[in-house]
């Protein structure tokens, strides 16, 4: 095999012994090296064809690790990984035990800043910068920051405070005018447009904001971008250069379709065709059923409103928003906003379903505790990607929102086990309550392919029972039902099994009575153990003064939880991390058979 001039490139300091005229080369062997790994070993794609160039020439101009580079949401870093010493390991990425899908502090010293959610690029090397200032370094501090992620308030926030800090701060606007899915807002718009005040006579916002405004220049120009850098390296104070660039450069199919090319799954790495395959026997994504079903509500009531924080095709919101256009908007990377303009829409009778992923809803915890449930505005939280998701690992996890949400007073939280469940909750929610609702459910397919049920009312706070047994007990709470009706069904086991459907209210009637019945409690989530139902079960019995009271002899229930541990889960397939934190079929029935040969 030909020796690639990227084959000998283990660090940065390698790559700066190159001329810069084979730089252009290496960049085009780094593109084929990417495509070559993702193409069978899947990850996302887009983004990192984009910045190439970018790539190359930061590490050829700064004196990374010592320059400290921070990149944004890190989609955009797998160059990056590649060229700081990973090339070999980069062929275990998001792999269970190989290298992460993103940067991370602890896998290298060149990932300054862990970053799975967006826009905090800039704040984090804003707060090097400062520490650097107080130390009297020398360092330099880039930050590289897409035009999807500096619409965020957060990335404003750090902006407005970097222009009047007087440190050495370079923000680099990488602007291909989307994110996963296209931009939104004025913002985009601007940046069509924007040249500096140098050349207009008038502030653009970015000078404005008291920053040294550079460009836009050709992102994928090698010679423009090496030029413009080395004047950077020589300047001090808050600047932002601003290149436009390409997604997916370099890929014809990935530049055509940047949405789907963000991550597009395995795909033949000559031609970019995506690996066919038939799908049309499988159960639906539930995020489709989403989709579907929330059109079908809108259809029958005209004070429906859908609501995404920039994921219009993820969550399956792209089908109400083709649907019904003026219904249902895409605010981008905005989840404080996304969440309060629920809530002012619910002031004036719009019924709003906000769809935000789990772990991103995070970023907007204050708002659904002042603006929402403070209120009792009956916003509909959908939230998608719940539970453990997969390779994206503990940045994406959505196992927190059982533990965050249930402590908010006057607040529903419900998890389907199925499709149909998903259906009647969100049926249930349209037709009017009096509280706002959180309706969780996971990244993937559901279990049954006849879906399109009937829809039907649920009472909230309600439980159903799917078994009987009268030694044991399982109280499941979304999806990992079906596997442990499964596991029942299968194995004929006499167990009582009951999908609990509501985290809050409890179905506190269904709880005395299998108190009452049972030996053993077995509580089973795919979610945080601290603060979800595992620990919600077990404070109502220890404060309900029939259970759990020796005195009394009343009751001998043990109570047995399965769910995620204190700790953060790494990333991998979803079937290996199950395994890791005993939630596996295996892990799940060979506790219920001990329990049962007691």
């Amino acid at each position: 095999m030909q020796e690639t001039l990227l084959s000998r490139i283990e660090d940065p300091c390698d790559l700066r012994r190159f001329r810069e005229s084979e730089l252009t080369q290496i960049a085009q062997e780094l593109r084929d090296y990417i495509i070559e790994i993702i193409s069978q070993k899947e990850g996302h794609l887009g983004a990192s064809l984009g910045v190439i160039e970018l790539t190359i020439a930061l590490h050829y101009v700064f004196d990374t690790p010592n320059d400290l580079l921070v990149w944004d949401v890190g989609h955009q870093a797998y160059g990056h990984k590649i060229l700081t010493g990973r090339r070999e390991a980069f062929k275990t990425n998001r792999d269970y035990g190989g290298l992460s899908g993103f940067p991370k502090i602890d896998e290298s010293n060149y990932d300054t800043f862990g970053v799975g959610h967006s826009s905090t690029a800039i704040s984090a090397a804003l707060g090097m910068a400062i520490a650097s200032k107080l130390s009297n370094s020398s360092k330099k501090h880039i930050a590289v920051v897409g035009d999807a992620s500096i619409a965020s308030g957060m990335a404003f926030e750090a902006l407005n405070h970097a222009g009047v800090s007087n440190v050495d701060l370079l923000v680099i606007l990488n602007d291909n005018a989307i994110g996963i899915d296209p931009s939104v807002g004025a913002l985009k718009e601007y940046l069509t447009t924007t040249k500096s005040g140098k050349e207009t006579g008038q502030d653009n916002i970015f000078e404005a904001l008291k920053f040294d405004y550079s460009g836009p220049i050709n992102g994928h120009d090698m010679n423009g971008l090496l030029r413009e850098l080395k004047r950077q390296k020589t300047l001090n104070g808050p600047r932002l250069l601003h290149i436009r660039t390409v997604k997916g450069k370099g890929l014809k199919q990935a530049e055509i379709d940047q949405v789907r090319y963000h991550a597009p799954g395995k795909f033949d790495k000559i031609t970019g065709d995506l690996t066919p395959s038939d799908t049309s026997m499988l159960p639906p994504k539930f995020q489709d059923v989403f989709g579907h079903t929330l059109v079908e509500l809108a259809e029958a009531n005209d004070k429906i409103i859908g609501i995404t924080p920039a994921m219009p095709t993820g969550s399956s919101m792209k089908i109400m928003m083709q649907a019904f256009p003026d219904r249902a908007f895409d605010v981008g990377i905005a989840e404080q906003h996304a969440v309060t303009l629920a809530a002012g829409m619910a002031t004036q009778g719009l019924i709003p379903f906000c769809n935000v992923y789990s772990t991103f809803l995070q970023r907007a915890y204050d708002q659904v505790i002042h603006d929402v449930a403070l209120q009792k505005l009956p916003v509909i939280f959908c939230l998608d990607r719940a539970g453990l998701v997969g390779k994206d690992g503990p940045t994406h996890h959505g196992v927190f929102d059982l533990a965050y949400l249930n402590c908010i007073p006057d607040l529903i939280i419900a998890a389907p086990m199925d499709a149909m469940e998903l259906r009647s909750m969100m049926f249930t929610a349209s037709l009017g309550l009096d509280l706002p609702i959180a309706i969780r459910y996971p990244r993937g397919r559901c279990h049954s392919i006849n879906w399109r049920s009937t829809l039907g009312k649920i009472s909230i706070g309600t439980s159903r029972t799917l078994s009987r047994g009268k030694q044991v007990a399982v109280l499941t709470l979304g999806p990992i039902g079906v596997t442990v009706q499964k596991l029942i069904q299968e194995n004929q086991l006499s167990v009582t099994h009951i999908d609990v459907r509501f985290l809050k209210p409890l179905d506190k009637n269904m709880l005395q009575s299998v108190f009452e019945s049972h030996e053993h409690i077995v509580t089973i989530e795919d979610g945080s153990l601290i603060g979800g139902l595992g620990s919600t079960i077990k404070n109502y019995a220890f404060s309900n003064p029939s259970i759990g009271d020796e005195s009394k002899k009343a009751y001998s229930v043990k109570i047995h939880s399965l769910g995620i541990p204190d700790t953060f889960i790494s990333h991998g397939p979803t079937e290996q991390l199950y395994k890791e934190v005993s939630i596996d079929e295996a892990s799940i029935l060979n506790l219920l058979s001990k329990l049962l040969n007691q």
